[in-house]
């Protein structure tokens, strides 16, 4: 294989990527032990290998450009897989550490997995975690994560797919909303209620209702006066609010459904899920932060007793 990088050029991504994280030349330099030339210099002939500008630079602040973001992302992502191989070949690994990158939507990573993180970090405290909320799909090759929870089995076979759990669905209104418009019975009259919507970011399209009428499984969009989009959070709190009814995860509302301040309706048409989807993409050597976070959102989450089965 023909030498891409020698090891001037291996020095200056390292001091781009601490000029990166730490927003300055100057701190950059000090971490390093070299002078801020030094670290302007590595910058510099960076910038002319690639042929674009990697940060905006002002008197006080730098700030990465759109390409630099996309340097910064590939180069870190690579310097840490440099790491993990020494610390595999050289038995260090045995004991997981480093940065590890998680995208997750904003429901389940609220209500699921940021309330164990201090609990993954007691077992491994050399472990950081970055957590990203967001409902869009993330490009595993374009933004370096290391894993990302979605509701649905990927269609890229390079990622691994693990089932975290089947989320049950609920359909729940306030005692306040119920009094005022009366509590449905059935999917018709349903219909004739305030239903709010949540519309998904990558369509803009409402997601349907589904339902167990019978042992037939059915799907309705209805139609109410409120509509979220972006955060299923912000239904539960339209509901909260008396804004109408609204489908959600059982874990979204069960302390509300506990406090009272919601009430689940139509029950008997219940027992629907929808999934939450563990993806990573497929390595000869998974890195031991990788599996060990793994390892311990299975354990939490996977098989885990249906969550009405006590309410």
């Amino acid at each position: 294989m023909q030498r891409q990088f020698d090891d001037l050029l291996l020095g200056s991504i390292e001091l781009f990527c601490l000029a990166a994280e730490l927003g300055s030349f100057t701190l950059a330099a000090t971490a390093a032990s070299v002078t801020p030339a030094a670290v302007s210099r590595s910058i510099a002939r960076l910038e002319e290998r690639l042929g674009v500008r990697l940060f905006v630079r002002t008197t006080r602040q730098i700030r990465l450009t759109d390409a630099g973001r996309i340097y910064f992302e590939q180069c870190r992502a690579a310097l840490s897989q440099l790491v993990d191989a020494e610390r595999e070949v050289t038995g260090q690994q045995t004991t997981p550490s480093g940065l590890l990158r998680i995208s997750m939507p904003t429901p389940y990573g609220h209500c699921r997995v940021l309330p164990v993180l201090a609990e993954f970090r007691e077992r491994y405290p050399n472990v950081q975690i970055q957590a990203h909320l967001s409902n869009r799909n993330i490009d595993f090759a374009d933004e370096a994560f290391d894993l990302a929870i979605r509701g649905r089995a990927p269609v890229d076979s390079n990622l691994i797919a693990r089932k975290l759990e089947d989320a049950e669905l609920v359909i729940v209104a306030s005692p306040a909303y119920l009094k005022r418009a009366g509590t449905p019975r059935s999917i018709e009259e349903l219909q004739m209620h305030d239903c709010i919507q949540f519309e998904l970011p990558s369509s803009g399209r409402p997601v349907p209702w589904i339902f167990n009428d019978n042992g037939e499984e059915l799907e309705l969009v209805p139609h109410g006066g409120c509509s979220a989009s972006g955060d299923v959070l912000a239904g539960a709190t339209l509901a909260r609010h008396h804004a109408g009814l609204f489908q959600t995860y059982r874990f979204v509302v069960e302390d509300d459904l506990r406090e009272g301040r919601l009430v689940e309706v139509m029950k008997d048409k219940g027992g629907r899920s929808r999934p939450f989807i563990l993806l990573y993409p497929h390595a000869r050597h998974l890195s031991s932060r990788v599996r060990a976070f793994v390892d311990f959102l299975v354990e939490k989450f996977a098989g885990r007793p249906a969550q009405g089965a006590s309410s």
